[in-house]
């Protein structure tokens, strides 16, 4: 049957969807965007904060609607809102045949032949079991890159974090089957791979008995046909001198490292339950840009967290003043249920948060803008993401910028160019965010 497939929430919950495709396709069902030819909508949830909860939410019940007028026959609930909220999404929308959680990803066929057989059932599974991995990837982002999730949960248990509740405790997936995988990817024209986990940094400590994403590097880089392999969410505290040494002189990997801090106060650090403080993270970003010279750092902020004071929202704002990062993100305290931080004294107005927000998103502004200008003159390897209509441009990627979060490169060129190619060009301009370049001929 046709089957309209709406993925909310993160890459990680994407590489869950692409995998539930995968089923699905095997057993002869295609997949539609148009709501009038559906016949069953599946809808992969989050609930990591609360815009994402309410997103997941107003998703459900407009589909609700199709269901409740018989439009589609099927209407199933995946991924962590329904794995966190299975009783009320029965209560309230009932219009909802079957959840599946997040760990039972494997059953989504079962569960839509249940509901198709009048026979609807729920299905969950022991979070801290093996996690879903192996199943093959229906590759949703173009065909040139793929997320690669190479571990499942969090022992971190940060006070303002639901997903060890939804997603369980840290739980890599064996080396052996992601290289599999990648093989599978980079067959089916996947150029690039994206390293996706809740903290990639921490990989093979529960199978290996110690820290082994620098020889999974090593592993995914003999993948033929992979170009760049590129890493998101280390923890600061993680990163150790082995895998700086990778990243450093593995050519497929990427100059580019995604380090959430979250903040820079100590006595916030400390609220938070971050095992780092101010001291070892400029000790770790100084060591990254020592020995990588042109790494480009990513990272993410939360502003007004309770107990926040005005003198710890400008130790932050002068952090980010003087580390000057390459990218940089900052969200708004988002007060979880059932988290430690929920209940903390101390809870920060929703507008001082906002203001806080801005206030450090306008700083960075001015950063970002500036190393775009330092960038004019570099010669670098693009990945061609697509063409601007009706021009002699195209639109690419550069070893800075993940998809969908960085910035772009805009090649000026008469050439034939393909999706996914890689073309070395020359900066000739900056715009705000973005980089204006040529094909190098040299």
């Amino acid at each position: 049957m046709k089957i309209l497939f709406t993925s909310l929430g993160c890459d990680k919950n994407l590489v869950d969807t692409e995998m539930m495709l995968g089923l699905l396709e095997s057993k002869g069902h295609s997949f539609t965007d148009d709501e009038d030819e559906a016949e069953a909508v599946i809808v992969n949830t989050c609930c990591f904060i609360g815009d994402a909860k309410e997103e997941s939410i107003n998703t459900l019940l407009e589909f609700a609607e199709m269901r409740k007028n018989g439009s589609v026959k099927a209407l199933i609930a995946c991924g962590c809102l329904a794995q966190r909220y299975r009783d009320e999404i029965q209560k309230e929308i009932p219009e909802v045949d079957a959840i599946v959680g997040t760990n039972a990803i494997r059953e989504i066929v079962s569960a839509l032949e249940e509901v198709l057989g009048g026979n609807p059932g729920n299905h969950f599974r022991d979070l801290n079991a093996e996690p879903v991995a192996g199943l093959a990837q229906s590759v949703t982002t173009g065909g040139h890159y793929a997320y690669l999730k190479i571990a499942e949960g969090c022992d971190k248990h940060c006070t303002y974090c639901i997903i060890p509740r939804v997603r369980g405790g840290y739980r890599s997936i064996p080396m052996e089957t992601l290289v599999k995988q990648a093989e599978e990817l980079a067959e089916k024209g996947v150029k690039e791979l994206i390293l996706v986990a809740q903290e990639t940094t921490l990989y093979g400590v529960d199978l290996y008995g110690k820290k082994t994403l620098p020889e999974l590097l090593r592993q995914l880089a003999k993948v033929a046909g992979i170009y760049w392999i590129r890493i998101l969410y280390c923890y600061p505290e993680e990163i150790t001198d082995e895998l700086i040494e990778v990243i450093a002189t593995e050519p497929k990997v990427c100059h580019y490292l995604d380090v959430p801090i979250q903040h820079a106060s100590d006595a916030v650090l400390k609220r938070m339950g971050r095992k780092t403080d101010q001291a070892s993270l400029r000790s770790i970003i100084a060591k990254l840009r020592e020995k990588i010279p042109d790494i480009c750092l990513r990272t993410t902020l939360i502003s007004g967290f309770p107990g926040e004071t005005q003198e710890d929202f400008e130790e932050l704002y002068n952090f980010v003043d003087e580390l000057e990062f390459d990218r940089l993100g900052v969200f708004p305290y988002s007060q979880e249920e059932d988290t430690a931080a929920a209940v903390m004294e101390g809870q920060v107005p929703e507008e001082i948060k906002l203001q806080r927000r801005d206030e450090l998103m306008e700083l960075q502004q001015e950063i970002a803008f500036e190393k775009a200008e330092e960038m004019i003159g570099r010669k670098l390897v693009v990945m061609i993401e697509g063409k601007v209509a009706d021009e002699d441009t195209y639109v690419a990627r550069t070893y800075r910028d993940a998809p969908n979060v960085d910035g772009y490169l805009f090649v000026n060129s008469t050439a034939n160019f393909m999706t996914g190619d890689l073309v070395r060009v020359r900066v000739t301009d900056a715009n705000e965010y973005d980089l204006i370049g040529e094909v190098c001929h040299e």
